[in-house]
């Protein structure tokens, strides 16, 4: 309930006519008051991109998908970042060496076979590794 309130004062922010949808002008104008200049072209492509109805305008849904999926990226992003510290050989996998020197800088010592058990529980595949998308999931 808090986050779809925020939403709405972030919607009520810039809908300046109070119509409960952003038009492209509308837009443009407060993007401006806050520092980013952009031509009502940009906007109207910006707009077209996430508007669910067809209608030219960004509703309250559309606000919400647009600011959910960034909060994704950042999720995506912070998942990479975390994968790429236990791939520390750069193969891109998680191997069960690599498992085992990342926590042991954890400070949790397990033994290679402790390691391999560990990935086998989320090794999709039955390759011996972790992928990124293996450990998406396992994160999920």
């Amino acid at each position: 309930m808090k986050r779809e309130m925020e939403f709405e004062r972030v919607l009520s922010y810039f809908d300046e006519d109070g119509d409960g949808k952003i038009s492209p002008n509308e837009l443009r104008s407060r993007m401006a008051k806050i520092g980013g200049e952009f031509q009502l072209k940009e906007v109207e492509i910006a707009i077209e991109a996430l508007d669910s109805d067809g209608d030219g305008l960004l509703s309250l849904g559309d606000l919400i998908t647009l600011m959910e999926s960034g909060g994704e990226e950042e999720k995506l992003k912070d998942l990479r970042e975390a994968f790429e510290m236990y791939d520390n050989e750069g193969c891109g996998f998680i191997t069960p060496k690599s498992l085992k020197r990342m926590l042991k800088k954890l400070g949790d010592s397990k033994s290679i076979e402790e390691c391999k058990l560990m990935i086998k529980r989320f090794d999709l595949d039955g390759d011996g590794v972790l992928s990124f998308e293996e450990f998406r999931i396992m994160m999920d």
